[in-house]
Parts: structure tokens; sequence; C-alpha cells
């Protein structure tokens, strides 16, 4: 019997590595056969021949890739297929009236063509837009709606946090709940991770329907760790809408010691861009609790108006297309004059890089606002790793030095804005999702474009001579983060 098993033992190793590489060489024709980006299919390939065991460990929580695949049906959302009818209707007619447009607005008709036909996202032109330029401006403003609200509150994050301004949000939710006012919340399972059950609870006992967008739990759904929901919107009544960067943390208000002050872009819009960001709300909702949401309370008419021309769009695994990463790049690519962008991190898809170097060749004005000091080291290297070919095709790239911009915002030819949660990065544009607000206006062009010749001022601007100098040490962490990046 001993020398049997001895013979067993002898053999196993090779029969354990026999098996490895048969998984390996499996999953790596799955990646293959799934036509993803070149790039992505190269990254997995390696991680899975060079880290063994460990490999397989990581695509198993970040690599299945699910955005050809519905992560969830829409059947019976009655105002999806509203709004589809719609944005149908404005696509068949754009063409007819572009007499209503202003010079400049007819120069992006084809972005407004396009966000149309990619995300359904509605034309509405009876919007204000405020720009709130930090959390010192935001969170007010947004607390202000809170206590005003008559009928119901929408609020979506992804972090959520038990500090002051959490719990803050927390006790003025509950008396309003107090008050009758329906309140839905929806929070990020990975994101806000750190939320105790206590204040879920608390809220939950209140009168709050609260719930969390794709639970994780080990072993089981480890695949969807890697598709999260960034977004961060609120909706009051259907009349007031809210989105952009600014997370519930104090840090979003405050700072931090390790990287300063919080720089950060919100809007608030009144009209029908507050309903667009509603829909968005209760197709999650119906997402996390399979409540159906009707009547004209929630989903209000989208009459004509005077006001800003806007669309409010929304992207993620279960979009038929990457919506926002082609705004982006429609925006960047057909710039005449210039395109200013801020982003915290800046870890583009190859066509959004390529766009970038081609309009910089052709004399665009094009700048790019990144933070110096970065709350992850990994996303800073990756960002870095693309600094010095932008820099040679001639994109001025800037250092804010006063703390940390987490801004997503970009404005192009001073008659487009994009403000909104979705970064400059592979992760936000390709695996999470997100909304963001592009507004067709030179007022509120003017004004962001004024906020980053101020953050410009308040930077350093990189220099290729000098950034060329950069000890090797670190050239090769920006190299292997640049590697790792798209697929994390």
């Amino acid at each position: 019997m001993l020398e049997f098993l001895k013979e067993i033992w002898h053999y196993t190793p090779g029969t354990i590595t026999i098996l490895y590489f048969v998984t390996v060489v499996f999953i790596a024709v799955l990646i293959v056969l799934e036509n993803r980006n070149p790039i992505k299919t190269i990254s997995w390939v390696l991680v899975l021949i060079t880290l063994p065991v460990l490999g397989i460990i990581i695509y198993l929580f970040f690599g299945q890739e699910y955005r050809k695949k519905k992560m969830f049906s829409k059947k019976g959302l009655y105002y999806l297929e509203k709004l589809r009818k719609q944005t149908q209707n404005q696509l068949r007619r754009l063409p007819q009236n572009e007499h209503l447009f202003e010079e400049k607005t007819l120069s992006k008709k084809h972005l407004i063509n396009l966000m149309l036909a990619n995300s359904n996202a509605l034309l509405t032109d009876n919007n204000q837009v405020t720009i709130l330029k930090d959390g010192q401006e935001t969170f007010p403003a947004i607390f202000q709606a809170i206590q005003n609200a008559k009928h119901h509150i929408h609020l979506e994050y992804y972090i959520i946090e038990n500090d002051k301004l959490g719990n803050q949000l927390k006790d003025l939710l509950v008396q309003k709940a107090g008050q009758g006012i329906e309140i839905r919340f929806i929070y990020d399972d990975v994101g806000s991770w750190q939320l105790p059950k206590k204040y879920i609870r608390e809220l939950s006992e209140a009168g709050v329907k609260i719930d969390c967008f794709m639970r994780v739990r080990f072993p089981m759904l480890t695949s969807r760790v890697n598709y999260r929901n960034h977004r961060k919107i609120v909706v009051i009544d259907g009349e007031i809408g809210f989105t952009g960067g600014l997370n519930i943390a104090d840090r979003y208000m405050n700072g931090t010691k390790l990287l300063g002050k919080w720089r950060d872009t919100h809007l608030m819009v009144r009209g029908s861009a507050a309903t667009s960001l509603q829909i968005v709300f209760m197709a999650d909702w119906y997402f996390v609790s399979k409540e159906i949401l009707k009547g004209e309370a929630y989903f209000r008419e989208l009459p004509q108006g005077e006001g800003k021309l806007m669309q409010v769009v929304s992207s993620g695994p279960d979009s038929d297309w990457e919506s926002i990463g082609q705004a982006y790049f429609s925006a960047i690519a057909s710039a005449k004059e210039r395109v200013f962008i801020a982003t915290p991190y800046l870890i583009p898809t190859p066509d959004i890089i390529y766009g970038m170097k081609t309009v910089a060749l052709g004399g665009v004005d094009i700048r790019v606002l990144l933070p110096e000091k970065c709350d992850a080291f990994f996303p800073k290297w990756g960002t870095d790793s693309y600094i010095e070919e932008l820099l040679e095709a001639g994109v001025k790239i800037y250092h804010y030095k006063p703390g940390f911009t987490h801004s997503k915002v970009i404005v192009a030819d001073g008659i487009f804005s994009s403000v909104g949660t979705a970064n400059l990065d592979f992760r936000s544009l390709e695996t999470n999702f997100e909304v963001n607000a592009l507004v067709y206006d030179e007022e509120t062009a003017s004004s962001l474009e004024n906020y980053f010749y101020q953050d410009f001022n308040s930077s350093e601007q990189l220099i290729l001579s000098q950034w060329q100098q950069r000890d090797k040490w670190r050239k090769a962490m920006e190299s292997f983060a640049r590697i790792l990046s798209p697929m994390l």
C-alpha cells in the first residue's frame, strides 16, 4: 500500500502541471474567442502565463466579459420604450430641425446624433444648469434640495461613508421619511463596502427604501467585483437633478491631509434633463429591487423650452455601445479650436489617445489637467505612462498642485461640455456603470473654461525634456501598470 501511494505521489506534480497548462490554454482560447480589444486580450493572456495560479484567480475575479451579455432584463420598463420611441423620432427629424440650432451648436450636431443613436440620450432644451465647483458648493445645494422635497427623493452613489457628511445625509433622509416623503437609495456594494449595517438599518427602519447594487459574495458572483455602479445621481421630485464626480464622504468636502484640497465638479439641473437622470435611476432601481415606478410623478412629460440644450448619456456593461467613450472620442477628434480635459486618471483607450495626438498635431489647443498627487498609486503609474507620447504630439499637460483634482470634465470649442462620473480610463469607459450630462451651450462652456484657467494657473505645466529625465525605476513601473491597466 505504501509503495502504491509513493507511486501516485511520484506522478502527482506532473499531472497537476499538465492540468494547469490545459486550464490556462482553455481560458486563453476563450479570451481570444471573445474578440475583445487586442490590448486587453494580450494583457490577460500574459497574466495567465506569467502568474501561475494567481493569474487564474485574478481572471475569475476581474476578467470575465459581460458587455455583450445583457446583465438584466429591461422588459416591462415602459418608460425606456417610450424614451426609445422619442429619441428615434428626434433622430429622424434632426436633419429637418437644423435651423433651430445656433451656428456653434450645429457644429456639434454629429455628437447629438451619435448620442441619440447609441444610447437613446434624449435631446432636451428647457434646462437650467448650475455648475458646482467643489464640495463646499455641491453638498449644501443637494441638502437644500432634499430639505425642500415634496414627493420623492432618489439617490444613487458609488461611495457612502459613515462619517460626518454621511451621517448628515442620513439624518436628513430620516427626517424627510418621517414627513412621508418617498425615498429610494442605491449604493454600490464594493464602493461602500465599509458602510456599517447599522447605518443601513437606521435608514430602512425610518422608511427609506435602500438597496445595494450587485452584492458580492465569495466565491459566488465573484465576476461582479469588476462591474461597479460608479454613478452619482440625485433626483428630487423629478424636477431637480444632480450628477458629477462627488461621492458622500468627508474627503469630498474637506480633502485629506495626504492629498490636500479636493477639487471636483458637479452639475445641478432643472428641467427635462432631471427627468433623463430620473430614467437612469429608475432602470437601476428596477435592477436592484424589481420595482417598476409608474406615474407622472416619476416620469414627467418633456416639454420644449428656451433653456440649455442637453443630453444625459449613460453607459455600462448592459449597454449596446460604449456610449460615453464614444462621446469622449467624438468630442476630442472633431475639435477645431480647443479641448480642455480634467480627469483624475488618464488611462485612455487606443482610439481616444490616437484622437488626442491627432488633433494636437493638427494645431488644436488640447490641454489635460491631472492631479500631481493621486489617491491610488497603480492608476497614477498607468496615467504617467501616457504623458510622454502626448507631450511629444503637442498635448499640454498640467499637474494640479493645490490638492487632488477628481473632476471628470471635457469642454470643446467653447460650445460642448461634458460633466459626469466617467473618468478617462478603461474602467469607466468599458467596465463601470456611468452617467454624464452633455451640454451644448456657450455660457456653460465659458464658465467651465474659466474654472479650467483658474486650475491651470494653480498647476505646473509639464515640459517634455524635463519629464524624460524621470527615474528609470519609475518608467519601469509605468510600463508594468500600463500593461495591466486595461484589465483592472
